[in-house]
């Protein structure tokens, strides 16, 4: 076992005790008091449940977790990769041919594996909470769509970066990052229109009080808006949320048909005045610019990693290739990795109070966001009170009371 190998056995191991950690002390941090200001929305069995649901959720996680971490030691050094090397190098195809075999095969069966745990998840879990409104059909339809869409799509981008890397030399690294920027700019126009109607219909808001709210809001912040979406969510999960994606004439705020159920009018103009905000402060052309940046960082480190010959002698690789350094460049850069996405969810947490802000300044009774905020948290189940450990290594959003204390 070389150094590379023990860089990535350590970060892996560690990775999984902090994780530990965080979940044991969130745990502990639950009260059995319902915290001032929510007894309104969570009464004594409704706060029960929640409390319920994370612990669940949690030691779920664990077994998951601890799964995906053995399999990967026992394929790791019971010499999985080499063998999968000869057995997708057998066909005689080029590299990039090759390339896609090896990492399809690694996802198909990644896929496969996790698929009793997902199962799991939706239809015991997330049932036995009242959450779950998959059937078995929509559930084997969205996964036959997510493989086809990550053949298409992933499988395109991931040919082109393994041609990049395999055949333009020096500047590889900088047409690698161009090229994933195109992708991910052209992802962004057809997502509204072509990719998500795949799982969920979206039909335009009727017609009425809340659609003439709406659009009057829009028109006082000069927010273009032709029409807000309502998205059937009701059709995997009673959970509620609201979403903003696509740019131009493709940007679209789309709000969950039970989101509309369980919110007033006011409510859900708060709800749709924070994803505005999101669009106003500019976090989604900045946090995408970071990413990018981040990307061809990457790209560079990347370019360089692929001719260290201890990189593929780490996983007993004798032959060097492109397409298996992109996979293990991806485990030994996992810490880079890990500080980045923290700083990028602390610049998520500060771009939500941005946007609670803006939405409170903006629209005609500011606590009506508050009210919105705690309704979402008690539908869903949500933990009022995480520890700060928890909140900082896994939330993208402030925890809720955060929230509502900058509000009020």
């Amino acid at each position: 076992m070389n150094w590379i190998a023990v860089v990535i056995l350590i970060t892996l191991l560690v990775d999984c005790l902090l994780n530990l950690c965080a979940d044991i002390l969130n745990l502990k941090a639950l009260k059995k008091e319902i915290p001032h200001g929510f007894k309104d929305v969570y009464d004594p069995e409704r706060y029960r449940q929640s409390q319920e649901y994370l612990k669940i959720n949690t030691r779920f996680s664990w077994i998951t977790d601890i799964f995906d971490l053995l399999i990967l030691l026992v394929f790791w050094f019971g010499k999985g990769f080499p063998f999968l090397d000869q057995y997708a190098r057998s066909f005689g195809y080029g590299p990039i041919v090759t390339g896609l075999i090896f990492i399809g095969i690694l996802i198909f069966a990644k896929t496969l594996l996790s698929l009793p745990f997902s199962i799991y998840s939706t239809f015991v879990i997330e049932e036995k909470f009242g959450f779950n409104k998959t059937t078995s059909a929509t559930f084997i339809k969205d996964l036959l769509k997510g493989l086809g869409l990550g053949i298409i799509l992933g499988g395109g981008l991931l040919a082109g970066i393994m041609s990049f890397l395999q055949y333009s030399g020096d500047l590889a690294w900088l047409y690698c990052w161009g090229a994933s920027i195109i992708f991910i700019l052209i992802l962004q126009f057809i997502m509204p229109t072509w990719i998500m109607p795949l799982f969920n219909k979206f039909e335009p808001l009727e017609d009425g009080e809340l659609k003439t709210a709406i659009l009057e809001y829009a028109q006082s912040v000069d927010f273009s808006l032709a029409n807000v979406m309502v998205m059937d969510g009701s059709k995997r999960s009673s959970k509620s949320n609201a979403f903003f994606t696509g740019f131009g004439k493709n940007k679209r705020i789309a709000l969950f048909d039970t989101l509309i159920k369980q919110h007033s009018i006011p409510e859900l103009v708060a709800v749709l005045a924070h994803e505005i905000g999101h669009y106003k402060k500019k976090h989604i052309i900045k946090t995408m610019l970071i990413g990018f940046i981040q990307m061809g960082l990457m790209f560079y480190l990347l370019s360089i990693c692929l001719s260290y010959q201890d990189l593929f002698a780490a996983f007993y690789m004798q032959n060097q290739s492109v397409y298996a350094g992109l996979l293990f460049f991806g485990m030994l850069a996992a810490p880079f990795s890990f500080f980045m996405g923290l700083g990028m969810q602390i610049w998520s947490r500060k771009n939500e109070y941005e946007a609670d802000y803006f939405a409170g300044q903006s629209i005609a009774e500011p606590a009506a966001l508050a009210w919105a905020l705690k309704k979402l948290v008690a539908h869903n189940l949500g933990n009022l009170e995480p520890h700060p450990l928890f909140v900082f290594l896994n939330y993208s959003h402030p925890p809720v009371i955060e929230r509502i204390n900058r509000l009020v």
